[in-house]
């Protein structure tokens, strides 16, 4: 399960490679926010002529973020047959996802939920065939909602949270967190979202993976748990624990998760 994911500007394509070596899971190559409209066409052509070289390679995952209806950046990607993934910012509908699904078969969308509206239909979008994993994007929540507080923000994250688990998706990667030098909040509000429920989070700068990474690594006290779970296991499936705790079909699914991370 991926835990790390790296942003990086499409029209920067000497950053290319760096990011890849930089060692996240998923590297996000960025046609949206993070490049100037006159910059668009110019990123485009970098991003496909990189994807279009490295052919099969291996290393980590790469997904692009595209423009808002830009389908003729969608068109452009999938003609590189590149192994990719799609990131769709503010998506509201599923006729948004339906488009990008003709055009792009097979290939796994995070849909990114950006707005009031695309958060109050946060389930019917998980549910789309073509949706691999939701994501959130805070900042332009907390523009449109008019506040960052804490509670509107952990509201969020749990409705997104359980409209992606519900519809059989993985828990979503928080979104970047904006302070590049400020890595005691990173961790604080990495720790947060972890408690959430979340899984993983993306970064805008290499600097930030380590601290993400360790946010996310089992403590020693689930890895003990979760070996004493998995050694309690009979051939039936039922044990209890030295403290009293039965064990069952959930906590054994648990326990191999927390083992695999």
């Amino acid at each position: 399960m991926a835990t790390t994911a790296l942003y990086v500007p499409g029209d920067r394509p000497d950053r290319f490679e760096k990011a890849v070596a930089a060692g996240p899971d998923i590297v996000i190559l960025d046609l949206e926010d993070a490049v100037a409209p006159a910059a668009k066409e110019s990123a485009l052509a970098a991003v496909t002529g990189w994807l279009a070289a490295r052919g099969a390679a291996d290393g980590p995952g790469i997904q692009v973020r595209v423009n808002r209806g830009a389908e003729d950046e969608v068109a452009a990607l999938v003609a590189t047959g590149a192994r990719l993934g799609l990131r769709l910012p503010k998506v509201e509908s599923t006729a948004e996802l339906d488009r990008i699904a003709a055009l792009a078969p097979g290939l796994p969308v995070t849909a990114l939920v950006e707005s009031a509206l695309g958060l109050e239909r946060a389930f019917e979008l998980a549910s789309h065939p073509a949706v691999a994993a939701l994501g959130a994007g805070e900042s332009d929540l907390a523009a449109e909602l008019g506040t960052r507080d804490d509670v509107v923000l952990d509201h969020v994250r749990v409705r997104l949270l359980v409209a992606a688990r519900a519809a059989g998706l993985p828990a979503p990667m928080l979104a970047a967190y904006p302070g590049i030098r400020d890595l005691d909040g990173l961790r604080a509000d990495t720790e947060r979202g972890r408690r959430l429920g979340w899984h993983g989070r993306s970064a805008i700068h290499p600097a930030q993976l380590p601290v993400i990474r360790e946010v996310f690594l089992p403590r020693e006290e689930e890895v003990a748990w979760a070996r004493a779970v998995l050694d309690a296991l009979t051939a039936d499936g039922v044990a209890t624990l030295a403290d009293g705790q039965m064990v069952d079909a959930a906590m054994a699914a648990r326990a191999r998760r927390i083992l695999g991370r």
